[in-house]
């Protein structure tokens, strides 16, 4: 059985995160995110799509991309975060092709982050607004990436011949699938307005900032009180997946 990450026991000191579009970290794992850049841990993010089908009104379409990736950056600082990587795919469009997994593999490689944190593949029935197309294809593409084409040296191997190494990675933390499938909690009681000033920079997806505040408050706390933190805490979640790990061997 793949060992249960414990952070007393397993140091973290780099950290790549993926999601579909600009703003969906920010939603899944900035409160997680600015928590780890306070404690000296280095995190990159890689935005698959342009978001170019976003925003809520015909003004907002001339320039979207740009914008959109500037809201991104923006966000990213909030946290802590100045590395982010843009793959410039379609908004809608998202699909785990060969030439995404590609680009996949070769970050994680290059990278080499002790978590790879992602979408999740698995569709969320509960709350089906997080299974957008694009969120399944990101969470599906990372994890075919994962295992086993990234510590794989006959996978992609123009990468291998370019000097690009497999990289085997310890850990895969997914967010925003099904909450029966959640492992482990971050507090994140101190980061809250941290994550909230993230979500408010990008400025083209919320219309009613105050209805934004109050859900993502309400969610959190309830992701606090099923985690045991005391009243008024807040915490994201995550499923934790343990892919290189003291308790794993290769191919099982």
């Amino acid at each position: 059985m793949p060992a249960s990450f414990n952070p007393e026991q397993h140091t973290i000191r780099q950290v790549l995160c993926f999601a579909a579009h600009p703003d969906d970290l920010d939603f899944g794992a900035a409160g997680t995110v600015a928590r780890w850049a306070s404690e000296g841990v280095r995190v990159a993010y890689c935005i698959m799509t342009d978001g170019d089908a976003g925003g809520f009104s015909d003004g907002h379409r001339p320039g979207m991309i740009e914008r959109r990736r500037e809201e991104q950056r923006e966000a990213a600082g909030l946290v802590g975060v100045q590395d982010i990587h843009f793959l410039g795919e379609r908004d809608g469009y998202l699909e785990p092709t060969h030439s995404v997994i590609r680009n996949v593999v070769e970050l994680i490689r290059r990278v080499r982050p002790d978590i790879v944190v992602s979408m999740h593949p698995e569709r969320n029935w509960d709350r089906i607004q997080k299974s957008h197309p694009d969120h399944l294809a990101c969470g599906e593409a990372v994890t075919r990436a994962i295992y086993p084409a990234v510590e794989n040296p006959y996978a992609y191997p123009d990468l291998h011949e370019a000097g690009v190494a497999m990289y085997k990675v310890p850990w895969l933390w997914l967010y925003g699938g099904p909450s029966h499938l959640e492992n482990y909690f971050v507090d994140i009681s101190g980061y809250v307005e941290h994550k909230l000033g993230a979500l408010h920079a990008h400025v083209s997806q919320h219309p009613d900032l105050d209805r934004m505040d109050r859900t993502v408050r309400t969610i959190l706390q309830e992701n606090g009180r099923r985690a045991g933190l005391p009243e008024g805490g807040s915490a994201e979640v995550f499923q934790v997946v343990g892919v290189n790990t003291e308790g794993t061997i290769a191919g099982f």
